[in-house]
């Protein structure tokens, strides 16, 4: 009888022991990704694939314009937003629903012409309108735009706006410099009707850099902007609260396209579009840590934000590379179509 109840005793424990393994594995599998999407353009294949960032399966591919740059997802994971940007000469903001994998009426930006850099903040997707000089905004909720604001510089390229949608910050490629807007509200003055109502002010600081400083990122405690120039090669660093240029570092990264912190802070990435390669700076110390020849011209950059792999589009090779966080090595490369570059996360709340 011992005998029997120590047998059923141990194949429960087995019992319990898969089953808590089982849990355990799903757990991980919906935290790693089951819950996020990773989005990625093909510029010439002109569509949005739909990637499993866990197998790194393309799950779907829908169409978008003639020639898509960037992609940002909506808060809630369920909505795209894809810029088609023609060199500044184009009007279009694609619509991708996520979760039925199609494509829903695109967004007319006119007057603003050339949507490039997109985010995604507040509940309304922003963007640069390069052919305007200027940074637009558009509300899903009434399916308008309802607010913009003119840089004077020319290129407005990339984009980043804080969490309370207070401060926006951009890089203008041909001019040289970033913007630095911030808004505020005003009272209504003394001589102002009874029924007038506090209004919205922008005010631009405009921070000279080098010309072709292009991709951009803002350390995670936001206190710190890094550009990189593809003319001269270096990198140059403004710190936001003073709202003046800090540092600059001669990289000798030519060609650069983007630029991406990690989600620590800790290091910054730049890519060549020129040369394929992936510089890594260690952001404390301002030293250059690592180069990573990724091929024959890397773009746009993506981070996961679990701090354990980035994202690199090497538009000229035509495929995805993937950078282990821990050894700065290549892990893997993947396909998402022929020239990809812009990338994003849909995520699930």
């Amino acid at each position: 009888m011992r005998i029997f109840k120590n047998g059923i005793n141990r194949i429960l424990t087995v019992h319990f022991f898969m089953l808590a393994l089982f849990f355990s594995i799903a757990g991980c599998y919906a935290q790693s990704g089951s819950n996020k999407l990773l989005l990625a353009l093909s510029k010439k294949d002109h569509v949005l694939a739909i990637v499993d960032p866990v197998t790194l399966t393309v799950k779907a591919r829908v169409p978008v314009g003639v020639d898509p740059h960037e992609v940002v997802a909506s808060a809630d994971g369920k909505t795209a937003y894809v810029s088609i940007y023609g060199g500044g000469s184009l009007h279009e903001l694609n619509v991708i629903d996520l979760v039925a994998q199609k494509a829903l009426p695109s967004v007319d930006t006119r007057p603003l012409f050339g949507p490039h850099g997109l985010v995604f903040v507040n509940g309304k997707a922003w963007f640069t309108a390069e052919g305007s000089k200027a940074v637009g905004r558009y509300d899903p909720a009434t399916g308008k735009l309802d607010w913009s604001m003119g840089t004077g510089q020319d290129r407005t390229h990339m984009l980043y706006v804080t969490e309370d949608a207070k401060n926006i910050y951009t890089t203008n490629v041909a001019s040289g410099t970033v913007s630095l807007l911030e808004g505020r509200l005003v009272q209504p003055g003394k001589m102002a009707p009874a029924d007038a109502k506090p209004h919205e002010v922008w005010e631009q600081t405009i921070i000279p850099v080098a010309k072709g400083s292009e991709g951009f990122d803002v350390s995670p405690d936001g206190k710190e902007l890094w550009t990189a120039s593809s003319d001269n090669g270096n990198i140059y660093i403004i710190d936001l609260l003073g709202k003046k240029l800090s540092a600059t570092i001669d990289a000798n990264v030519i060609g650069a396209n983007r630029l991406k912190i990690t989600p620590d802070g800790k290091l910054a990435f730049i890519s060549s579009l020129r040369n394929g390669e992936l510089t890594i700076y260690e952001t404390k110390s301002r030293k250059e840590i690592k180069r990573l020849k990724l091929g024959k011209g890397a773009a746009g950059i993506l981070m996961d934000p679990n701090g354990t792999r980035a994202f690199v589009a090497c538009s000229e090779d035509n495929d995805v590379v993937v950078i282990d966080l821990k050894t700065l090595e290549i892990e893997k490369r993947f396909s998402v179509g022929a020239v990809p570059d812009g990338l994003a996360w849909a995520i699930r709340p």
